[in-house]
């Protein structure tokens, strides 16, 4: 997006936009789906998000750049950590999540529905 780049407004949401992996397009070009921000009455800009399976992806890449390795490097109490932390986001609900969660951490789909398991043991009761 070029344009209103510069834009109060523009510059406030970047950094979400970034984290979210969506993409800025100008107010005329939004679609039924993109979300359009106004400012003071005029549409500056529109925020079109990212498919889901795209946003488990981005998800998966900032879990390891904010570790600092592969996520199949980390020990098994922080995979279980980031399994419930992807749960409580929803990636499961993507088709095909606990696949691609499972490749990225390195485990089989059954070590992951054991720590989805033993993560919902833990909140009942």
């Amino acid at each position: 997006m070029t344009g209103d780049a510069d834009h109060p407004l523009v510059r406030a949401v970047r950094p979400l936009i970034d984290a979210l992996g969506a993409e800025l397009v100008p107010p005329g070009r939004a679609g039924p789906e993109d979300v359009v921000l106004d400012w003071e009455g005029e549409s500056v800009v529109a925020v079109r998000l990212p498919q889901l399976s795209e946003s488990l992806d981005r998800l998966l890449a900032a879990l390891e750049r904010r570790h600092g390795m592969p996520l199949a490097e980390l020990d098994r109490r922080t995979k279980q950590l980031i399994v419930r932390n992807l749960e409580a986001r929803g990636a499961f609900s993507v088709r095909h999540g606990v696949e691609r969660v499972a490749g990225a951490l390195g485990v089989s789909r059954f070590t992951v529905y054991n720590y989805l398991n033993r993560a919902n043991a833990g909140n009942e009761g």
